[in-house]
C-alpha cells in the first residue's frame, strides 16, 4: 500500500509499505478513506519531536470503513461499517481508562517506560507519533492496524453522514470542545478566543454550542476572521480592521 513516510526533518515521502495485518485478537483493519493533517504533524515535519524512525508512517486524524476483524473485537466492529479513529490508543479497562483519562492509558504505549523518562509520565499509544509514544504507524496510508479496536473507535451512524461531516472527531474538534469545556461557560458569558486557526475555529464553534452570550475572535489573518465569522463569532475591533482591509 501507499503510505506517507517520516525520512527526517522536512522529508517526508509517499512511498510503498507493507500492507497492516491483524497482529491482536483486539486489533482491526480500516480502509482510510479520509485523512487530515494535524498542526502536531509539524513537529514530526520540523524534527522538534524525539523518537521518530526512518519510514514511520505519519497521521493521525482518519477515518474509513473496517475491512477485517480480530477475534475478539467482532463483537464491538463488523466489516464494513464506518469509523472515526482517535489519536489516542486505549485499552478502555486500566484505572485511568475506567477515570476516563484515556490520554494516559496504562496499557497502550508499547514503550511506556521509555516515554515515561521523557515527559514525567508515559502517555497513551498514539498513532503516527514517534516512538516515544508506542511506534505505531500513523493514518496517512491506505490502510491502518487499530490495536484495542474495540475500545479504539468511533462509529459513524448509518444515516448517511459524509466523511467531511465527521472527520474532525478524531482530534482537532475534541480538542477544541475540551478548551471550551474546561471554560465552565455560563449564559451571560462572553468569551474571547486567541487565535483563530483550526483549533481555534474548533473553540469557537464548542463555545457557541455550549450556550456563551457572545464569542470574540482575534487574529490578524483575514481567511481566518472569515471563518470565524461563518461559525458565529464576532472579530474584536483590531481584527475586525483586518478583516475589512484584506
Amino acid at each position: 500500500m501507499k503510505a506517507l513516510c517520516w525520512h527526517g526533518a522536512k522529508d517526508i515521502r509517499c512511498d510503498e509499505v507493507p500492507d497492516p495485518r491483524i497482529e491482536h485478537p483486539r486489533d482491526a483493519i480500516v480502509k482510510v478513506t479520509s485523512c487530515a493533517i494535524c498542526g502536531s504533524d509539524l513537529h514530526l515535519y520540523d524534527g522538534y519531536m524525539p523518537g521518530m524512525e526512518n519510514g514511520d508512517v505519519m497521521g493521525h486524524e482518519f477515518m474509513g470503513e473496517v475491512v477485517e476483524v480480530g477475534p475478539d473485537s467482532k463483537h464491538a466492529l463488523k466489516v464494513g461499517e464506518r469509523v472515526v479513529i482517535p489519536f489516542t490508543i486505549i485499552c478502555g479497562e486500566c484505572e485511568q481508562c475506567r477515570r476516563g483519562n484515556f490520554s494516559v492509558c496504562e496499557r497502550s504505549n508499547r514503550n511506556k517506560d521509555v516515554a515515561g523518562k521523557m515527559f514525567g509520565h508515559t502517555t497513551a499509544g498514539l498513532f503516527g507519533y514517534s516512538h516515544l509514544t508506542g511506534g505505531y504507524a500513523g493514518g496517512q496510508a491506505e490502510y491502518v492496524r487499530v490495536p484495542y479496536a474495540d475500545k479504539t473507535h468511533i462509529k459513524v451512524p448509518a444515516n448517511g453522514l459524509s466523511d467531511e461531516q465527521v472527520l474532525f472527531l478524531g482530534d482537532i474538534f475534541p480538542t477544541g470542545w475540551q478548551a471550551a469545556v474546561q471554560c465552565d461557560i455560563q449564559p451571560t458569558d462572553t468569551v474571547a478566543i486567541w487565535g483563530c486557526g483550526p483549533v481555534g475555529q474548533m473553540t469557537i464553534r464548542s463555545a457557541i454550542l455550549l450556550g456563551a452570550k457572545q464569542v470574540i475572535a482575534i487574529d490578524n489573518v483575514p481567511e481566518r476572521l472569515a471563518m470565524a465569522q461563518a461559525g458565529g463569532a464576532r472579530p474584536s475591533t483590531s481584527t475586525r480592521r483586518a478583516l475589512s482591509n484584506a
